[in-house]
């Protein structure tokens, strides 16, 4: 079993170049079961990575490009009248594939951007008053320009917490970036990536992830952790009983992938910023300087 996620990481490296931690954290994600915001500037290989882990997981891929006039029903699809049967019959959307890109999903108006609220939470869309499962697995990896950019409308806090995680890949240094210069294209190279992890063995591995052990030690500091961000100062609003247990998931998933069967507080250090940096507000803006204040003034259980 490791072996294939170990291969998996691999391959990715390949395409996803210099960006070893967040394409770990982005499989820790869909491990935790969760979906995943990438933010960052235009360029930067965003869609890149999202095409290249549904290549490697062997999913159903369908990428949304989100606009300010696409509509709810563009994304989960709708009724349409048969004259023949004088029936209505429901014409399923994009949303019916097992990962969704939701291309700069900041640029669609908010209520383009509720439509996924329901899939994300619940994995299925309401049309008229019937439900309609979504295929599974099911994740929505959606790409997010910064906030000043011209055209962007601010994701909420009900739409950010959808997210298990967020994570910024940046600019690549300057060996990755001489790499991507003189190499092949990488949307050559995604199409001759194998499949890697299969969706029943990819169950197997999120079915594993939920036995990693936590300690009681460990869930105190998982507990100081959330009960810090509710009562300083540093921190508009705090963390929710939604996230700690997102919180404590990805840690899981993380020991996980190490190869691990308990979790670790390094664990929980380690996917913090990603975790916890969308659903804190403060004077910060990077993820890893609004999280600064918990890993300092919290001391290890």
């Amino acid at each position: 079993m490791y072996k294939h996620l170990d291969n998996l990481l691999d391959l990715a490296n390949q395409i996803i170049l210099g960006k070893q931690h967040q394409m770990r954290l982005a499989v820790c994600c869909l491990l935790a079961r969760g979906h995943l915001l990438i933010e960052d500037i235009p360029g930067v290989g965003k869609t890149t990575l999202a095409h290249t882990l549904a290549k490697l997981l062997g999913l159903q891929y369908q990428r949304i490009q989100f606009t300010s006039d696409i509509l709810p029903a563009d994304i989960i699809g709708a009724s349409v009248f048969n004259g023949k049967t004088h029936e209505f019959t429901f014409h399923p959307g994009p949303i019916f594939n097992q990962m969704i890109l939701a291309d700069e999903i900041n640029r669609s108006t908010p209520k383009a951007q509720s439509a996924l609220l329901e899939a994300m939470e619940e994995h299925q869309v309401t049309v008229e008053g019937k439900t309609y499962a979504l295929p599974e697995p099911f994740f929505v990896i959606a790409t997010q320009n910064p906030a000043h950019q011209i055209g962007t409308f601010p994701l909420p806090e009900s739409q950010l917490d959808r997210f298990l995680m967020r994570i910024e890949l940046g600019y690549p240094d300057h060996r990755a970036e001489r790499a991507l210069l003189t190499g092949q294209s990488r949307h050559s190279l995604i199409e001759t990536l194998p499949v890697q992890l299969p969706p029943p063995l990819l169950h197997q591995m999120q079915g594993a992830v939920t036995t990693i052990h936590a300690s009681n030690a460990l869930l105190d500091y998982c507990q100081a952790l959330i009960h810090f961000t509710r009562e300083s100062s540093d921190f508009h609003c705090g963390l929710s009983p939604r996230a700690g247990i997102a919180l404590l998931t990805a840690a899981k998933a993380w020991a996980f992938m190490d190869h691990r069967d308990a979790v670790i507080p390094e664990d929980v250090q380690a996917i913090l910023p990603a975790v916890a940096g969308h659903r804190l507000r403060s004077g910060q803006g990077k993820s890893e300087a609004i999280v600064a204040p918990l890993l300092k003034k919290v001391a290890v259980h």
